[in-house]
């Protein structure tokens, strides 16, 4: 399956002087990737930065762009405008290590 490499940003909702975990929906959020995870198809997640603006990456495994998308738009911080996606890239692995592809494998649920 293929992987997209995502950046996310705040959106025009986010609370500025609130961190990431104070803003509304936080449990819900988090409810939402914690089950994309579970499922393999957000591989890897996480803030970017010194969250002076909040960003994260995530490596997302997907079929495609448009599956993606779809998928995305479900999380309630898209929904109400909290977070917004700011760039989507396919990305290729060229390099990496067995412990990476082992996790990787066990977190998509792919054979390595």
């Amino acid at each position: 399956m293929p992987y997209f490499v995502v950046i996310n940003e705040q959106g025009p909702s986010w609370v500025p002087g609130h961190s990431m975990r104070d803003q509304a929906k936080w449990s819900e959020h988090a409810a939402f990737v914690n089950a994309l995870v579970h499922e393999g198809f957000v591989v890897l997640a996480g803030p970017l930065g010194d969250g002076a603006v909040h960003r994260a990456l995530l490596i997302v495994s997907a079929p495609n762009e448009a599956v993606l998308r779809a998928r995305f738009a479900e999380d309630p911080w898209m929904i109400s405008g909290i977070l917004r996606t700011v760039k989507i890239d396919p990305w290729t692995i060229l390099a990496s290590d067995e412990r990476l592809d082992r996790a990787i494998a066990e977190i998509t649920h792919a054979t390595p």
